[in-house]
């Protein structure tokens, strides 16, 4: 039996999404900046997806710039704020930002920026209150991711906002794991920049977009040919963008009734697993719906890469926190963040569920899980570090 349970790594793209692309790659090859018939008609596939993807949050299409995935867009938010200052400011993002902002911002940080990390509680939730106290004169742009990956805990991202835009500060969202899966409206919450990622939606790798408000202006990080209105220079993928498109399409139709069954199988997976070593991380109840973690603080000696492995060698798929480098692994700075030690930190585990996800599927890995804790914790049995 092979479960596949990563789906916020990246998600297997939909059949249909497949075959689109195949007919793209086939029928819509031309450059769409061209202005010949070959040219027009890709150009006509790239705008009928800037709608779709604007659908998925609510957006003038206008507003959707398309990039090669998350990463890219959380860069160009960053950097395309903050480039438009000859004198370092400040910014703010959370202490458990995904490395794509936090990297950004330690760069920035090195180049003279203030960089000022929030603190979240044991759930990994901000207060929006240590936001309004942090803010200052100078600050320019808040970052704070929407649904953190790693322990699933989503933020009071209406409020946080609110309290930017009260302040004069540029918000922006990395909203890769939570577009999808929650309801997202720009219109009516004030967010300035928001980052998509396709390949977490069923869509594609490759392809990713960044909302920007309408009358926001960005430094570009690409020069060349201008497309994207100038946001971002290049010859567009019009396959995976398609493919990233109808993507945004199908989730948004299927998103309701999708989250619901979602989160009764993440809630029973916690259910099932509440009598073992495992310790839940993140919030219960403010959670991406089909997000489940743990770590094992009282065995250490247990890392998550091993649980990892050895459910691998099961047939099921799922993910660890810690970093592994030359052998020697790294406690999950997401972990320390909300207040593990080190040697509870190197032994997060996380379970992502998908659209191909079952009830069967589930049972079964709590089952093997629970075979895989039982060896692992036999006493003077340590599993490899």
């Amino acid at each position: 039996m092979q479960i596949y349970l990563d789906h916020s790594a990246t998600t297997p793209p939909h059949p249909e999404v497949i075959r689109l692309m195949q007919q793209v790659m086939v029928e819509q090859w031309g450059n769409p900046s061209s202005l010949h018939h070959w040219g027009n008609r890709s150009a006509l596939t790239l705008e009928r997806s800037r709608i779709q993807v604007s659908r998925l949050i609510n957006a003038l299409p206008d507003s959707i710039h398309f990039t090669s995935g998350g990463t890219e867009a959380n860069n160009l938010a960053m950097f395309g704020i903050t480039q438009k200052y000859q004198m370092p400011q400040h910014i703010i993002i959370s202490a458990i930002e995904h490395s794509a902002i936090s990297q950004p911002a330690a760069r920035l940080e090195a180049e003279g920026w203030v960089v000022t990390r929030l603190a979240v509680d044991r759930t990994g939730r901000i207060d929006p209150k240590d936001l309004q106290t942090a803010l200052r004169p100078n600050t320019v742009l808040v970052s704070i991711i929407w649904g953190q990956s790693e322990i699933g805990t989503l933020q009071p991202i209406d409020e946080l906002a609110a309290i930017a835009h009260h302040h004069g500060a540029i918000f922006h969202t990395d909203a890769v794991q939570a577009a999808g899966r929650l309801a997202i409206d720009v219109q009516h919450t004030p967010i300035d920049l928001l980052s998509l990622s396709s390949h977490k939606l069923y869509g594609p790798q490759g392809s990713g977009a960044l909302y920007v408000r309408p009358d926001l202006e960005l430094v570009p990080l690409i020069g060349g040919g201008g497309q994207e209105s100038g946001v971002r220079s290049g010859t567009q993928a019009v396959a995976n963008i398609a493919g990233f498109g109808l993507a945004a399409e199908m989730t948004v139709d299927r998103m309701v009734e999708e989250n619901s069954r979602l989160m009764a199988l993440r809630d029973r997976l916690f259910d099932l697993l509440a009598d073992t070593p495992l310790m839940p991380t993140g919030h219960r109840l403010y959670r991406l719906p089909h997000h489940v973690s743990f770590c094992l603080p009282e065995t250490p000696d247990v890392s998550g890469k091993e649980l990892v492995r050895q459910m691998n060698l099961a047939g099921i798929g799922i993910s660890a926190g810690a970093a592994c480098s030359s052998g020697k692994i790294t406690p999950s700075p997401i972990l320390v963040a909300i207040g593990w030690d080190e040697a509870a930190a190197k032994t997060g585990i996380r379970f992502t569920l998908g659209m191909g996800t079952t009830e069967a599927d589930v049972d079964w890995t709590a089952m093997v899980l629970g075979q895989v804790l039982e060896r692992a914790i036999v006493p003077g049995r340590v599993m490899r570090r």
